[in-house]
């Protein structure tokens, strides 16, 4: 058993519902149903009696609640003890990333982490320039390939999908063609992009008018109506004026990968944005 899967089965017990379980839990509905599930499949009875009125525990749940809330205080208790301890966390904290991943993923995360540790300062530091690690020109990096240093401890986070936009007005162009339209790609004397090779290849006769090494300025320029840009989902999900293509093949994905010098792992600022960052990504995954 889980302890998450607990606190959702006290949620429920203590609403009646799995609406008022995920309104309390700031959770979705689905997730608390499915770990509700989870819990009853691990201690192999049913904890609740579905009735038109909503939950009420069986009697295997009604003997699971003293059980439960021990375990929950024990909990609490072990978040106040270090709460208490984290407040006091002070200094600086630099984070390597793209232009992209600092505009468009960083903000949430940062702003949870400012709000939770007020006397950590935190420095972001974006461009397509990999900063060196070992050398504390940055405390915690993000990239999309992966770390080739041995003293880099290395987690990768997320998948990153990438889609086809082009501005709302502009008419569809057909795919495998692209006559007659234009196409803004990335600047590629740093490396090449998979993306950008799949983008040039599903419209072969679209004219490339644009490069730039800058994620932001493909979206606005996208925006414009320049041409036909290939960007993070995350990034034209949230440009306002621009709208993703709907591709029998979609680009090729990359991988976030979050490293830090492993003789940091122990810096307890670190390990608590590590943590913020664990956190923030996990809840956008469940809602």
């Amino acid at each position: 058993m889980e302890w998450s899967d607990i606190r959702v089965f006290l949620a429920v017990a203590r609403s009646g519902t799995l609406g008022g379980a995920a309104r309390s839990l700031q959770t979705s509905h689905p997730t608390v149903g499915r770990r509700l599930r989870a819990l009853e499949l691990a201690v192999g009875y049913t904890l609740f009696q579905r009735t038109a009125d909503g939950l009420v525990l069986t009697e295997e749940g009604h003997g699971m609640i003293p059980l439960a809330e021990q375990m929950e205080e024990s909990a609490l208790a072990m978040e106040r003890r270090l709460a208490g301890r984290e407040q006091d966390l002070k200094g600086s904290l630099r984070v390597s990333s793209s232009d992209w991943f600092g505009a468009y993923v960083l903000p949430p995360i940062v702003a949870d982490f400012s709000n939770a540790y007020p006397n950590v300062d935190v420095e972001i530091l974006t461009g397509t320039r990999l900063f060196n690690l070992a050398q504390r020109e940055a405390d915690v990096a993000f990239r999309i390939v992966p770390f080739n240093t041995a003293d880099v401890v290395q987690r990768r986070l997320f998948r990153l999908e990438y889609g086809v936009y082009i501005a709302e007005e502009s008419p569809d162009p057909e795919y495998g063609d692209g006559t007659g339209f234009r196409l803004i790609t990335h600047d590629t004397s740093t490396g090449q992009f998979p993306d950008i090779a799949w983008l040039t290849e599903s419209f072969p006769n679209a004219r490339t008018i644009l490069q730039s090494n800058n994620r932001n300025v493909q979206g606005r320029m996208c925006r414009q109506g320049v041409g036909i840009a290939v960007l993070p989902r995350v990034v034209g999900s949230q440009i306002a004026g621009i709208r993703r293509l709907e591709l029998p093949m979609p680009p090729p994905a990359r991988e976030i990968w979050m490293g830090y010098h492993r003789d940091l792992r122990r810096l307890p600022r670190l390990r608590a944005f590590i943590s913020t960052v664990l956190n923030h990504l996990a809840n956008a995954t469940e809602g």
